[in-house]
């Protein structure tokens, strides 16, 4: 059976742009597009449109900005819009009144293999655990978080050398073909969507906070490793660095781990005027880009030109 899409497109970063603009580019009927309000941003603190609204402007596309979604008002725009499918790439929670509102339902792209990776950061949190591999995965939504039924889903690898950013990149391109798959599967009356597997191994990807992006430099040098890959370009591993009688909370980029039996103690820092290195529970992190507060990100040889650690320094 033929289904004539008329789609409703929700979503707000960069991530959730790839997708869009490949559905615009594939000649899919895209009849409003619903983003996050305007938010300060920048030292002006200017109202800053999302990545997904600078994009549907420029596509001369109906946006909606909701910011309650169940709001009567934002309900009837989103009837009158007359889509009979939903398509959510990195939004919000929706409530049961909006994504049940479409006759041939909504759809969420989400970037792991689904059951594994529920949540906000799943990117981030596959290459935190050294996972070998991730994925994108398409269900539609039901009531709860990230747990409705599978249509359709790709694997990526994860390289040793991967960060987030990179593996982002990897991700939004799979799943922009992953979401174009789903749409014609729905199109022409072809999806056939399974329950998620049940386990008792299901690891999940919680939102990213100051609390758990800290750096613990008493694990193991491949865990702190993949630690900072996994948060870099953002929000971005961190810790204390005490120096010269101060506590200065520092951003830490990239770096490598060099492998080493020693008897010092975790965090101490081993500085020469090239090299920057953090001892760690089996060797040593030596780090390759940094931010100290205030300042920009550079890299470590730069730092060291103007910068000096004193002998008891360290990182915590």
């Amino acid at each position: 059976m033929q289904n004539q899409l008329r789609i409703v497109f929700m979503g707000t970063p960069d991530f959730a742009v790839g997708i869009l603009k490949e559905m615009i580019e594939a000649g899919k009927n895209i009849v409003g597009v619903i983003t996050a309000p305007d938010k300060p941003a920048g030292r002006g603190r200017k109202l800053m449109g999302s990545a997904v609204k600078e994009y549907a402007l420029s596509q001369n596309l109906k946006i909606l900005q909701p910011t309650n979604l169940k709001d009567e008002s934002f309900l009837k725009e989103l009837k009158d819009l007359n889509a009979n499918l939903q398509v959510v790439v990195a939004f919000r929670m929706l409530p049961k009144v909006v994504w049940q509102m479409p006759k041939l339902g909504t759809f969420n792209l989400h970037a792991s293999l689904l059951p594994q990776y529920r949540g906000a950061a799943p990117i981030n949190w596959a290459i935190i655990n050294k996972e070998k591999k991730t994925g994108v995965t398409t269900f539609f939504i039901d009531e709860k978080i990230d747990t409705g039924s599978i249509i359709a889903n790709k694997e990526v690898i994860i390289e040793k050398s991967e960060t987030a950013e990179t593996l982002h990149d990897k991700l939004m391109q799979k799943g922009s073909e992953l979401v174009l798959e789903t749409l014609n599967l729905i199109e022409n009356g072809n999806a056939d969507p399974k329950p998620q597997p049940e386990s008792d191994n299901l690891k999940d990807a919680p939102k990213l906070t100051p609390e758990n992006t800290r750096i613990d430099w008493t694990k193991p040098g491949e865990d702190i490793d993949a630690f900072i890959r996994g948060l870099s370009p953002y929000p971005v591993a961190w810790s204390i660095l005490h120096n010269n009688k101060e506590e200065l909370k520092t951003k830490i980029y990239a770096a490598n781990f060099e492998k080493d039996d020693h008897n010092f103690e975790p965090g101490i820092i081993k500085s020469s005027k090239k090299e920057l290195k953090v001892v760690c529970l089996n060797g040593y992190i030596t780090i390759k880009e940094i931010q100290l507060p205030g300042k920009r990100k550079m890299e470590v040889f730069s730092l060291l030109n103007g910068y000096s650690f004193d002998e008891d320094s360290k990182l915590s």
